[in-house]
Protein backbone atom coordinates (compact mmCIF):
# COMPACT_ATOMS: atom_id res chain seq x y z
CA UNK A 1 0.00 0.00 0.00
CA UNK A 2 2.79 2.43 0.88
CA UNK A 3 4.50 1.82 -2.46
CA UNK A 4 1.19 2.11 -4.32
CA UNK A 5 0.67 5.61 -2.96
CA UNK A 6 4.26 6.70 -3.64
CA UNK A 7 5.32 6.76 -0.01
CA UNK A 8 8.20 4.36 -0.63
CA UNK A 9 10.65 3.82 -3.45
CA UNK A 10 10.43 0.53 -5.36
CA UNK A 11 12.72 -2.01 -3.69
CA UNK A 12 12.87 -0.04 -0.43
CA UNK A 13 12.68 -1.99 2.81
CA UNK A 14 9.12 -1.84 4.08
CA UNK A 15 9.47 -3.70 7.39
CA UNK A 16 10.87 -0.75 9.37
CA UNK A 17 8.11 1.73 8.42
CA UNK A 18 5.43 -0.90 9.07
CA UNK A 19 6.89 -1.68 12.47
CA UNK A 20 7.18 2.02 13.28
CA UNK A 21 3.53 2.73 12.44
CA UNK A 22 2.31 -0.34 14.32
CA UNK A 23 4.42 0.66 17.35
CA UNK A 24 3.05 4.20 17.30
CA UNK A 25 -0.47 2.73 17.14
CA UNK A 26 0.26 0.53 20.19
CA UNK A 27 -0.32 -2.60 18.10
CA UNK A 28 3.12 -4.01 17.31
CA UNK A 29 3.52 -6.18 20.42
CA UNK A 30 0.11 -7.76 19.78
CA UNK A 31 0.70 -8.70 16.12
CA UNK A 32 4.46 -9.00 15.50
CA UNK A 33 4.66 -12.79 15.93
CA UNK A 34 2.01 -13.52 13.32
CA UNK A 35 2.37 -10.40 11.18
CA UNK A 36 3.03 -12.07 7.83
CA UNK A 37 0.17 -14.56 8.10
CA UNK A 38 -2.37 -12.35 9.86
CA UNK A 39 -5.37 -10.79 8.15
CA UNK A 40 -6.76 -7.51 9.46
CA UNK A 41 -10.24 -9.01 9.63
CA UNK A 42 -9.05 -11.53 12.22
CA UNK A 43 -8.15 -8.76 14.67
CA UNK A 44 -10.49 -7.62 17.46
CA UNK A 45 -12.52 -4.46 16.92
CA UNK A 46 -10.12 -2.38 18.99
CA UNK A 47 -7.11 -3.80 17.17
CA UNK A 48 -8.77 -3.08 13.82
CA UNK A 49 -9.34 0.51 14.92
CA UNK A 50 -5.67 0.92 15.88
CA UNK A 51 -4.67 -0.73 12.58
CA UNK A 52 -6.64 1.95 10.75
CA UNK A 53 -4.76 4.59 12.72
CA UNK A 54 -1.43 2.88 11.92
CA UNK A 55 -2.31 2.96 8.22
CA UNK A 56 -3.08 6.66 8.46
CA UNK A 57 0.23 7.29 10.24
CA UNK A 58 2.08 5.90 7.23
CA UNK A 59 1.09 9.05 5.36
CA UNK A 60 2.60 11.26 8.07
CA UNK A 61 -0.47 13.49 8.27
CA UNK A 62 -0.49 16.81 10.05
CA UNK A 63 -4.16 16.37 10.91
CA UNK A 64 -6.14 13.20 11.55
CA UNK A 65 -9.93 13.05 11.35
CA UNK A 66 -11.43 10.29 13.50
CA UNK A 67 -15.15 9.64 13.18
CA UNK A 68 -16.48 7.74 16.21
CA UNK A 69 -13.09 6.06 16.84
CA UNK A 70 -14.37 4.17 19.87
CA UNK A 71 -18.01 3.84 18.85
CA UNK A 72 -18.18 0.06 18.56
CA UNK A 73 -15.41 -1.28 20.77
CA UNK A 74 -15.28 -2.53 24.34
CA UNK A 75 -14.13 -0.40 27.32
CA UNK A 76 -10.59 -1.85 27.39
CA UNK A 77 -10.11 -1.23 23.66
CA UNK A 78 -11.63 2.23 24.11
CA UNK A 79 -9.05 3.06 26.79
CA UNK A 80 -6.20 1.88 24.54
CA UNK A 81 -7.50 3.90 21.60
CA UNK A 82 -7.96 7.00 23.74
CA UNK A 83 -4.43 6.61 25.14
CA UNK A 84 -3.18 6.38 21.57
CA UNK A 85 -5.04 9.55 20.59
CA UNK A 86 -3.57 11.40 23.57
CA UNK A 87 -0.07 10.23 22.54
CA UNK A 88 -0.58 11.23 18.91
CA UNK A 89 -1.77 14.73 19.62
CA UNK A 90 1.80 15.76 20.46
CA UNK A 91 2.66 15.44 16.75
CA UNK A 92 -0.72 15.65 15.01
CA UNK A 93 -3.81 17.76 15.05
CA UNK A 94 -6.70 15.41 15.79
CA UNK A 95 -10.33 16.12 15.07
CA UNK A 96 -12.66 13.62 16.75
CA UNK A 97 -16.33 13.28 15.94
CA UNK A 98 -18.11 11.61 18.82
CA UNK A 99 -21.50 11.34 20.42
CA UNK A 100 -19.84 10.49 23.74
CA UNK A 101 -19.72 13.54 25.91
CA UNK A 102 -17.48 11.72 28.39
CA UNK A 103 -14.99 10.83 25.66
CA UNK A 104 -14.93 14.44 24.46
CA UNK A 105 -14.35 15.62 28.03
CA UNK A 106 -11.44 13.19 28.47
CA UNK A 107 -9.73 14.00 25.17
CA UNK A 108 -10.59 17.45 23.91
CA UNK A 109 -8.80 20.73 24.22
CA UNK A 110 -11.59 22.43 22.27
CA UNK A 111 -15.16 21.33 21.64
CA UNK A 112 -17.65 22.24 18.96
CA UNK A 113 -21.31 21.43 19.60
CA UNK A 114 -23.49 20.86 16.56
CA UNK A 115 -27.24 20.40 16.44
CA UNK A 116 -29.29 19.59 13.35
CA UNK A 117 -26.31 20.39 11.11
CA UNK A 118 -25.61 23.78 12.63
CA UNK A 119 -22.74 24.88 14.84
CA UNK A 120 -24.20 26.15 18.10
CA UNK A 121 -21.11 26.65 20.21
CA UNK A 122 -17.34 26.25 20.07
CA UNK A 123 -14.74 26.87 22.72
CA UNK A 124 -12.33 25.40 25.25
CA UNK A 125 -13.52 22.03 26.56
CA UNK A 126 -13.68 23.29 30.15
CA UNK A 127 -15.95 26.16 29.14
CA UNK A 128 -18.27 24.00 27.06
CA UNK A 129 -18.64 21.36 29.77
CA UNK A 130 -18.72 23.62 32.83
CA UNK A 131 -20.37 26.81 31.59
CA UNK A 132 -21.95 26.38 28.15
CA UNK A 133 -23.35 29.59 26.69
CA UNK A 134 -25.99 28.26 24.30
CA UNK A 135 -29.15 26.89 25.95
CA UNK A 136 -29.25 23.75 23.78
CA UNK A 137 -25.58 23.02 24.58
CA UNK A 138 -26.38 23.44 28.27
CA UNK A 139 -29.34 21.04 27.98
CA UNK A 140 -27.16 18.45 26.26
CA UNK A 141 -24.33 18.74 28.76
CA UNK A 142 -26.78 18.44 31.64
CA UNK A 143 -28.34 15.35 30.06
CA UNK A 144 -31.71 16.99 29.48
CA UNK A 145 -31.55 16.76 25.69
CA UNK A 146 -29.74 14.43 23.40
Amino acid sequence: MARLHGLMRPGAEIDAPVESCLCRAHLWDEVKVQLHRLEGTSLSGGQQQRLCIARALAYQPEIMLMDEPTGSIDPIATARTEDLMLDLRADHGIVVITHSMMEAARLADRVAFFHMGGLLEIGPADQIFKAPQHPRTRQFVEGRHG
